[in-house]
């Protein structure tokens, strides 16, 4: 596949992201930016405005997109940060017109959040369902009501735990995406407690922890600055996540992909091997300590996204 003139003749306006499990899928333009973009750590679509593609740029890159994949392709990612912040009735069509290109697509696929499934009814997302949309990569990012308060995520638990019954009563399955560190530093037993039980109750497809980073130009910064926001150690940040790796209680297919470039473990296996990545986890952390002495009672600079 030539992947250089795909992308060129594709409309993707500004960064795109896609999440590392997504690497082999077709990525396919909806939206561009992201329709909140004020939370406290994020640069994703820092100076991108939210925009809708027009239908008949979706249909273009459809077009492309076929030139490439077999009609028998089985799953798509819609782009980009926010795509699901669009009305029920426009993904509807969207999917209409992806199944016209694409007669066996199993899955439509993308960032969602608590925030555009709140407006949008039961019916609505059983509707979205039967059309394909499925497995969501949702930032839950945290259930501690003080940290999503100051992350500025636009939602409160209460929240969390009325629109994902929402998503399970239509059969939609979601992948949780969690931030280590994101309560600051002291709070991680409370932090990864809520969560806890968030998850334990909803239980995603796939959790996949990424390490909080501090970056410049963001309320994030300005509250570290201030002290209202303490950043973690390394060590603390480790101990949270062995806390999920010890305390989730998720189907045995449901995976744990700790791959991102922000973490420094790189655990990625089903739940199948829970006490072996807890095991895995634990020998990290030794190794680390030997290696790297005091290494993980600082906090180590992480680059922007």
């Amino acid at each position: 596949m030539d992947i250089k003139k795909e992308v060129d003749n594709m409309h993707y306006t500004g960064p795109v992201f896609r999440p590392p499990p997504e690497a082999s899928t077709p990525l396919l333009e909806i939206t561009y930016g992201c329709s909140w973009n004020r939370c406290s750590f994020c640069t994703m679509y820092a100076g991108q405005k939210f925009g809708i593609s027009p239908m008949e740029h979706i249909k273009e890159d459809l077009q492309e997109l076929s030139r490439y994949y077999p009609k028998n392709l089985k799953r798509i990612f819609v782009v980009n940060g926010d795509a699901f912040a669009l009305q029920a009735h426009r993904l509807l069509d969207i999917a209409d017109l992806i199944h016209e290109y694409f007669p066996e697509i199993e899955c439509i696929t993308c960032y969602a959040s608590i925030r555009n499934i709140k407006p949008k009814t039961t019916e609505d997302l059983k509707k979205l369902r039967s059309a394909g949309y499925n497995e969501f990569y949702m930032g839950i990012e945290t259930a501690y009501d003080p940290a999503l308060k100051q992350m500025r995520k636009g939602y409160s638990q209460a929240d969390e735990y009325e629109q994902l019954k929402k998503l399970e009563d239509a059969g939609i399955t979601y992948n949780a995406i969690i931030m280590l560190g994101v309560a600051g530093r002291g709070n991680y037993r409370s932090n990864a407690s809520e969560t806890i039980n968030l998850l334990n109750r909803f239980k995603p497809h796939m959790v996949l922890p990424m390490s909080t980073s501090v970056h410049d130009n963001t309320p994030l910064k300005e509250m570290c600055d201030s002290q209202e926001f303490i950043v973690v150690s390394e060590r603390e940040m480790l101990n949270e996540e062995l806390l999920y790796l010890e305390n989730l209680e998720m189907d045995d297919d449901c995976m744990y992909f700790s791959g991102h470039i922000y973490n420094l473990s790189r655990i990625s296996q089903s739940f199948k091997y829970q006490d072996e990545m807890v095991q895995k986890l634990k020998e990290r952390i030794e190794e680390i300590d030997k290696a790297h002495p005091g290494l993980l009672d600082t906090v180590l600079s992480r680059g922007h996204l």
